[in-house]
């Protein structure tokens, strides 16, 4: 497993993404089991407590798959979001998962089916929940 840097968790968004773990279908285990490392790395704390340069969930972040040379603006959702929202990737996409927590400079080598590892880097964050006091977002 390649590079992964420290990572900050709204206590909310652990909870919730618990959930989702517990729940996954079986085309959803390998993303899950990624994902439940991820939250067991993770320092968790207050939503209140979550940096401006963080993402969280249901944040709208720019960030680079460097593997590919190929910068993206997404909005980091829920899988039930994914219809809701234009520019919507879901946390239980193989590239989403790898984003939580993440904060803006960070860059992560990460897992995807069929291609190896991707390097992920995050470039700006757009909008976040916490920043704008929606705490329960």
């Amino acid at each position: 497993m390649g590079f992964r840097p420290p990572i900050l968790i709204n206590r909310l968004d652990a909870e919730r993404l618990q959930r989702l773990i517990d729940n996954a279908e079986s085309k959803d285990h390998a993303v899950a089991k990624l994902l439940e490392v991820e939250l067991a790395r993770g320092e968790v704390v207050d939503p209140e407590d979550i940096p401006e340069d963080v993402v969280s969930m249901n944040s709208q972040i720019q960030f680079t798959d460097l593997s590919r040379g190929r910068q993206m603006v997404r909005t980091l959702v829920y899988p039930h979001s994914l219809a809701n929202i234009e520019d919507a990737i879901s946390v239980m996409a193989p590239i989403g998962a790898g984003l939580i927590g993440l904060k803006i400079g960070d860059v992560i080598d990460w897992p995807v089916p069929n291609h190896g590892d991707v390097r992920l880097r995050i470039d700006a964050i757009f909008w976040q929940p916490e920043r704008e006091k929606q705490f329960h977002r």
